[in-house]
């Protein structure tokens, strides 16, 4: 059984969602064989040194299950796009690029948290290129741990008042850019999250049938984990 999920959002004032993703691990997650998490694990991640609730129980149950045997890829999303190798060593997660390619049930299948899809989001897009700099990121991280919660707090705020000025449209995938991509890895299967927006979606490409899996995100009565049976 492979496993994929996304957007949970965990945070300190989101203490249901957290349980439900406890109770996912120590149950069901441990018969699959692969777990896929494709982004926003975490509401936000100031770096690995922040172990503030949830994140330290959060790495004792990630490492618990890694260390039974079960394999866990992670695909870093738009909130928590700073955790590092220090996080996937202290859990066990294998790390993913922005773009993972995988065999499943024998379909080459393409994986990615969903945000780079939103390409007519040109705002994100921007901040999005300037935030994966290395010099960026090194100057983040190299704040005091306080500070960096206080502002990761203060831009979760600002972001919720700037989605209520963005047009549906420009919030979610836009085809032509998937169809690309898709295109690009040589994939007729494409699985994501980030928009919210769980759904399958069909389509012709190169004269193929295609599939575009949208994940869920997770609230406080749980959340829908894609499921596929392990053929080999």
């Amino acid at each position: 059984m492979i496993l994929f999920l996304s957007d949970l959002h965990l945070s300190f004032d989101k203490p249901q969602i957290t349980r439900h993703f406890i109770y996912f691990l120590q149950n069901k997650a441990r018969r699959a064989k692969a777990i896929y998490i494709l982004g926003d694990l975490f509401d936000a991640w100031v770096g690995d040194d922040d172990f503030t609730s949830p994140n330290a129980q959060i790495r004792r149950e990630l490492k618990q299950l890694t260390d039974s045997g079960v394999k866990i890829y992670f695909q870093r999303g738009n909130r928590d796009f700073l955790i590092g190798q220090r996080f996937a060593n202290e859990t066990g997660v294998i790390l993913l690029d922005d773009y993972a390619v995988i065999d499943l049930e024998g379909e080459q299948t393409l994986l990615t948290h969903g945000d780079l899809l939103c390409s007519d989001d040109l705002p994100y897009q921007a901040f999005r290129e300037k935030s994966r700099t290395l010099e960026w990121q090194q100057n983040v991280l190299s704040k005091p741990l306080w500070l960096r919660l206080i502002a990761a707090r203060w831009y979760r705020i600002r972001s919720f008042f700037h989605k209520q000025k963005k047009s549906e449209y420009v919030m979610d995938v836009n085809q032509t850019t998937v169809e690309n991509v898709m295109k690009q890895y040589d994939c007729t299967r494409l699985i994501h999250g980030h928009t919210h927006r769980p759904a399958l979606h069909e389509f012709m490409l190169n004269g193929q049938k295609a599939q575009r899996f949208v994940l869920s995100d997770w609230n406080n009565d749980g959340g829908a984990v894609l499921s596929f049976e392990d053929k080999k």
